[in-house]
């Protein structure tokens, strides 16, 4: 293919898919996926270092913005969406911006990873700065958009990253804070990063979002006590932590939680020291709300 770019090389193991059967080309897909997992697992300090920036960057009032275009920047703006339900965060705290805005979303938008000045422009958009950290998503590591957006995010003060899928060079390692590359290989499809790139992009956002949730205390246990209750299953699953926590009947966790104003990380230190809302939520404040430094007096 005449490109040293990782991404774009021809994958021997799938040169002769367009004469296979719907369950050849499955099982072929399938066999170039399991190796997805362990080219993230290689990448696991630079992952927990990113996870380190993130929360650092949360604790100290600011906020992880991804950047990316096509299949990256949705990614990026998927794993931001579910933040909020899920951690109970403010929206604004995980941020996704994608080139070509939200119409990119659900619509190509090819020509808007070209042009490095819109990616600078998005940067300034959100006001972007020193307490923030931003992390680029171009799994070929040669978007322009997204190198604009982070040149400017440099330039504002804030921490950056890069994640991509191909040897990164020396220059970029130096440009950044942390440089995340797993080497999913040549794609089924020549050139089709949404596919082992994409899911590898997915699991490394995974990582670096809930691994700063739980570091700043959004998890107690490996439970999501900072959920938002705002439909019925996030309803269930809230009073069934309480009920597990607490021991308590459906009942009782029901009432525990409409008095903790469906906050259930409220409502689990108001069962564990017998205090009112107002003063679980002043103890979680005080330990920056992590439950297991104030669940005991």
């Amino acid at each position: 293919m005449l490109d040293e770019r990782l991404t774009e090389q021809r994958n021997p193991r799938s040169e002769r898919i367009d004469l296979r059967t719907a369950r050849e080309i499955v099982d072929i897909i399938n066999r170039e996926d399991r190796g997805v997992a362990e080219a993230v697992a290689r990448e696991g300090d630079a992952v927990a270092r990113a996870v380190e920036l993130a929360a650092e960057a949360f604790r100290g009032g600011g906020r992880l913005i991804y950047v990316g275009a096509g299949t990256s920047g949705r990614l990026g703006v998927l794993d931001a969406a579910e933040m909020p339900p899920t951690f109970g965060t403010d929206p604004e705290l995980v941020q996704g911006i994608i080139a070509g805005g939200y119409e990119a979303l659900v619509r190509a938008q090819e020509g808007a990873e070209d042009h490095p000045a819109d990616g600078a422009r998005a940067v300034d958009e959100v006001d972007v700065g020193e307490k923030d950290f931003v992390l680029g998503i171009a799994t070929s590591g040669s978007t322009p958009y997204v190198h604009g957006a982070l040149e400017r995010a440099r330039g504002r003060g804030a921490r950056t990253g890069f994640l991509l899928c191909t040897p990164p060079s020396d220059e970029l390692r130096r440009a950044h804070d942390v440089v995340i590359a797993p080497l999913v290989g040549p794609e089924v499809v020549t050139g089709s990063t949404r596919m082992k790139a994409g899911t590898a992009t997915k699991l490394v956002l995974n990582s670096i979002s809930t691994g700063a949730m739980i570091l700043t205390g959004k998890v107690y246990g490996n439970l999501m006590v900072d959920l938002q209750v705002t439909c019925r299953k996030l309803q269930d699953r809230g009073e069934r932590i309480l009920m597990e926590t607490l021991e308590l009947d459906r009942e009782g966790a029901r009432n525990l939680l409409e008095a903790a104003h469906g906050q259930v990380k409220t409502a689990i230190v108001m069962g564990r020291r017998g205090v009112d809302a107002r003063e679980a939520r002043r103890l979680l404040d005080e330990a920056e709300g992590r439950i297991g430094e104030v669940e005991t007096p």
